[in-house]
């Protein structure tokens, strides 16, 4: 798909507008010590970024499915203590509402949905600036695969020549050279520079007011206006 003058700014959430990936991370240790699995938070903190049954299966492998729904609800049931006080990352909503002043179309694309979600954008504080939004429940397969990018561009009606991509995991920036987006990568979540530039980021930022400080050069500055 090929754009025209419109401009798409497409940004995961956790991580990258949101200090939560630790919490996700501490999350799934305990979900699976609870379970009798003893998984490194180090590898856990590698998988995050994937949808939820596919990261316990990233760490467990293929094996007993009922197992692998016990863990992902006791995620679920583990992070929502946390749902009002999940906190923004400095200069996310200035981000973003930047972004909309400037024409770009803003969507969010995470794996989370229903009351995370909501959690996740009531954090942000900045829907006036969201232009749409989607989530688990929109897609079948999530990120590494471009899905969820694809879609999001559906919901603007932008072409993938007209959208950056901004995310804080090696997921992130598969997904985006998969779709054909430009890609930002930030180091918010914890994911070394190395492992997002070998992943496809173009340009690599602390965080999100790191960001909204180098939108002149980079990704950003390439895709003017009035579409060139």
């Amino acid at each position: 798909m090929t754009g025209g003058t419109g401009r798409a700014a497409l940004f995961d959430v956790d991580g990258t507008l949101t200090d939560t990936n630790h919490l996700h991370v501490v999350c799934w240790w305990e979900a699976l010590r609870q379970s009798g699995r003893r998984v490194p938070m180090g590898a856990v903190h590698r998988a995050v970024g994937l949808p939820g049954a596919d990261l316990v299966t990233h760490l467990l492998g293929a094996g007993d499915e009922e197992e692998h729904e016990r863990i992902h609800t006791a995620h679920g049931v583990l992070y929502a203590t946390y749902y009002d006080r999940l906190p923004a990352l400095d200069g996310a909503a200035d981000l973003l509402r930047r972004l909309a002043g400037d024409g770009w179309e803003v969507v969010l694309v995470t794996s989370a949905s229903g009351a995370q979600l909501d959690a996740l954008r009531r954090a942000i504080d900045a829907d006036d600036a969201i232009t749409a939004w989607t989530s688990a429940d929109d897609v079948e397969r999530g990120k590494p695969h471009p899905e969820p990018l694809q879609q999001a561009l559906e919901l603007v009606g932008v072409g993938a020549d007209r959208a950056v991509f901004v995310g804080d995991t090696v997921w992130d920036m598969r997904a985006a050279v998969r779709a054909g987006v430009a890609r930002v990568g930030v180091l918010s979540g914890g994911i070394p520079a190395g492992d997002l530039r070998a992943a496809g980021a173009e340009a690599v930022y602390e965080g999100p007011k790191d960001v909204l400080a180098g939108l002149g050069t980079g990704p950003f500055a390439r895709l003017p206006a009035s579409g060139g």
